[in-house]
């Protein structure tokens, strides 16, 4: 049998336990199709790059299958059909991940905290704190003279 990794999105209004009930479908025919869902991951509730469909959040969960090609197909005809899901990819690999995706391992450094905002600047950093970075005086400002802790 092949291995396979099918990511798809769900529509923003449905709750994460339609989610859940569509996911075991989809593993359902997985199986009828005598293949076997090696892993399932729920990414949750993502905002989408552009919108699709009028959607711009989607539900997305990740597949690892080790199915026939002709199971992943019918689940992929039923994908097509189905109003909920609005997109979905399907990938051959040579081997299936272990342990927990690239996405969720993001998603659990986001939680630890790197030290930065969503920014990019540092938590504990203010902007007062900042070095001012030297500039050429103005035109009015080279005649008066400088005030107490002004650096020149």
């Amino acid at each position: 049998m092949s291995l396979y990794e099918t990511v798809f999105i769900a529509r923003q209004d449905i709750s994460a336990s339609q989610v859940e009930t569509l996911t075991e479908t989809f593993a359902a025919l997985i199986a009828e199709g005598k293949g076997e869902v090696k892993k399932r991951e729920y990414w949750g509730l993502r905002t989408l790059a552009f919108r699709i469909k009028k959607n711009r959040k989607g539900h997305y969960v990740l597949f690892n299958i080790d199915a026939p090609p002709a199971a992943v197909a019918e689940m992929e005809r039923n994908m097509r059909i189905n109003e909920d899901v609005l997109r979905y990819l399907t990938v051959r690999v040579d081997e299936l991940e272990e342990g927990p995706s690239a996405m969720l391992q993001s998603r659990h450094r986001d939680r630890e905290g790197t030290g930065r905002e969503r920014d990019g600047r540092f938590r504990d950093r203010d902007r007062d704190d900042r070095p001012r970075r030297d500039r050429p005086p103005f035109e009015g400002e080279r005649d008066r003279p400088a005030a107490e802790g002004e650096a020149r």
